[in-house]
């Protein structure tokens, strides 16, 4: 029922020492349609763990008629 993971733990570092480099890139993603549409989606994203809500611009009118826009900038590992 219980597994011994003790000579696989994910938070100790390797036992030579040398800890892996990663890749990352920025990536900006951006959110247009009504203000609803924008807030379920970064709740959305939120309850996928993928963004928290404070990650995120405050919605901006775009120009058009009922569209807002929001923005969020995130680092992604790439490797």
């Amino acid at each position: 029922m219980f597994q011994d993971n003790s000579q696989n733990t994910p938070n100790q570092p390797p036992a030579d020492g040398i800890l892996p480099e990663y890749q990352y890139e920025t990536i900006n993603h951006t959110l247009l349609g009504s203000l609803t549409a924008i807030r379920n989606t970064i709740a959305l994203l939120h309850k996928l763990h993928y963004a928290e809500p404070n990650d995120w611009s405050k919605p901006l009118p775009t120009g058009r008629p009922d569209e807002m826009m929001a923005i969020l900038t995130k680092r992604v590992r790439v490797d």
